[in-house]
């Protein structure tokens, strides 16, 4: 008799345990239903996060917050994924820093990046860390957050260097000057010749006012590409006059005096000789 009341006794307690369960299981299903976790129940206790994401999330903004999120306490421990749930690693340097939010501290604003040092710029940013040691100059020696002290802001040249005449705008100096390179001075074939005048303004002049072919040529039609590019007379003249002359004179400048002064030096006025000597100056 003992023995059929404790099985009914034990049937009876295997029996509530499982009513229990099956109503802790429909509960959690309840909650579920009336608790999805959509963004609009999510801006309820984390308003600042879901701003921050409607405002600055880039790419996260089409992320819902389930996505990162899977969970929520206390029914997950770490309802925040890694990075590299979405973010994988590939053969880019930028991907094997590791330590994302060092630079990204917040990830529902993945770009608000905080800078912590120029080695943390040169993993992403690698190509012009090369210019800035291939040509030395003063920017060489600067912090990248002397000019970039914003994640992709791209400052003016002006904001530190005053431009070379009134006339030139700010987005005129890189047309001849690369920022992190800035000392080697390349420009394009059309560039105007009131820009190089602006620095040479002596040669300019006396060109503009020589009065000969060469005026109606750009000053790149002649030193192409890069800065104190000087052509030979001959890449363009080649060898005009007989052998006898050329050996006589084998400097062009002997008789045609500078190319940007196309005059025999003899018949000069008094002026144009001092433009001249000036501009052969050293």
């Amino acid at each position: 008799m003992k023995s059929r009341k404790y099985s009914t006794a034990v049937l009876l307690v295997l029996l509530s345990l499982g009513s229990v369960s099956i109503l802790l299981d429909a509960d959690r299903a309840s909650a579920e239903t009336r608790y999805p976790y959509t963004k609009d129940e999510c801006v309820k206790c984390h308003a600042i996060q879901v701003n921050d994401i409607a405002t600055a999330g880039r790419k996260h903004r089409s992320v819902p917050c389930l996505g990162c999120h899977a969970g929520h306490p206390p029914d997950v421990q770490k309802p925040i994924a890694p990075c590299n749930k979405c973010h994988l690693k590939t053969k880019k340097a930028h991907f094997e820093i590791g330590g994302c939010l060092n630079c990204h501290t917040k990830p529902h604003t993945p770009l608000n990046i905080t800078f912590r040092g120029k080695a943390d710029c040169l993993y992403c940013h690698s190509s012009q860390n090369e210019q800035l040691k291939q040509v030395k100059s003063k920017h060489s020696a600067l912090d990248c957050t002397t000019c970039h002290d914003v994640h992709r802001k791209i400052p003016q040249c002006t904001q530190c260097h005053k431009p070379h005449s009134s006339e030139m705008a700010a987005a005129d100096c890189k047309k001849c000057h690369k920022p992190h390179m800035p000392t080697q001075v390349a420009y394009a074939n059309d560039i105007p010749s009131n820009d190089c005048g602006a620095c040479h303004g002596n040669v300019l002049k006396t060109l503009t006012s020589s009065h000969v072919k060469h005026e109606t040529f750009a000053c790149a039609f002649c030193h192409k590409d890069k800065h104190k590019m000087v052509p030979t007379c001959q890449s363009c003249h080649g060898s005009p006059h007989p052998a006898g002359i050329m050996r006589k004179f084998p400097k062009c400048g002997s008789c045609h005096n500078i190319a940007h002064a196309l005059n025999y030096f003899a018949a000069e006025p008094q002026q144009t000789q001092k433009e001249t000597a000036k501009l052969r100056a050293p």
